[in-house]
């Protein structure tokens, strides 16, 4: 797939989230928003429903991004709470303030940064994936003519956009993009042959490949790296700070990078404050 847009963002803003993560002043931790300082608590929101990063286990939401958000509220003498809804709802309910902070694999886009503080903590890539007994792509412009699932309003539906703007320039068959609230409804269209791929983060598409062997395969190597972000409310400087300064801390002291080594996901880490 072409790069578009957002894999093509400028290198003083990307740098510049960087410097901010690395520099973020520590005596800003101190400093919360009132409903933090009163509960004593950081809430998150999160599409619980992206393993390895995000998802439910034993009715517990569990997974790297999970212990990442413990982990900086730890680290700011906090608790963490976690509210979980459709991937499409996590950016207005933070800018209405009924969470704090976004911990979802949210991927880095410039329009998002004109609405949110958007703070670097790992990278992300693209794929597909298909059944087992499918043949598999050597890029997605192959799906043309093809019926295939994505969740609303994520990363994959633009990239689907973009190469079906493509296909129509070529004058080949558009994609059919049919979108769902969340990755296990894509993914159980994708059983039930209702949909021949299913467009998908490549750390959740290879989580599903290692814990159901034989059922899925990669459609397409991964593709688009770009940088996944910890979105916070632009009325909240001090948060973002507090956040910045412990997940640098966090990278100093080890457990960052403990974290995506136990879900691995070492691969996508970002050099923080080294």
């Amino acid at each position: 797939m072409s790069e578009n847009k957002w894999g093509r963002c400028g290198a003083s803003i990307v740098a510049a989230l960087f410097f901010w993560v690395a520099n973020a002043p520590s005596a800003a931790w101190a400093e919360m928003p009132a409903g933090i300082t009163n509960t004593k608590t950081i809430t998150y929101c999160a599409s619980i429903s992206a393993p390895p990063l995000v998802y439910m286990k034993d009715g517990k939401p569990v997974g790297a991004d999970i212990d990442l958000g413990d982990a900086i509220a730890a680290k700011l003498g906090l608790k963490s709470k976690w509210i979980n809804m459709p991937f499409a709802g996590i950016i207005p309910a933070v800018l209405a303030d009924h969470c704090d902070a976004i911990i979802s694999q949210l991927y880095f886009k410039p329009e998002r940064l004109q609405v949110l503080d958007m703070v670097p903590y790992m990278y992300s890539q693209e794929t597909v994936i298909v059944m087992a007994d499918q043949s598999p792509l050597d890029e997605p412009h192959q799906l043309s003519g093809m019926k295939v699932a994505a969740v609303t309003a994520t990363n994959e539906t633009s990239l689907l956009a973009q190469a079906n703007d493509d296909l129509k320039k070529a004058g080949k068959k558009p994609i059919n993009v049919v979108t769902f609230p969340d990755s296990p409804a894509a993914l159980q269209q994708l059983q039930f042959g209702q949909v021949q791929a299913y467009a998908i983060p490549y750390e959740v598409g290879s989580f599903y490949l290692a814990t159901q062997p034989g059922k899925f395969k990669l459609g397409a190597k991964p593709y688009f790296r770009v940088l996944t972000d910890i979105g916070i409310n632009k009325t909240h400087p001090e948060l973002r700070d507090a956040i910045s300064g412990a997940l640098t801390s966090l990278e100093k002291d080890g457990t960052y990078t403990k974290i995506f080594a136990k879900w691995d996901l070492s691969a996508d880490t970002l050099p923080l404050g080294n």
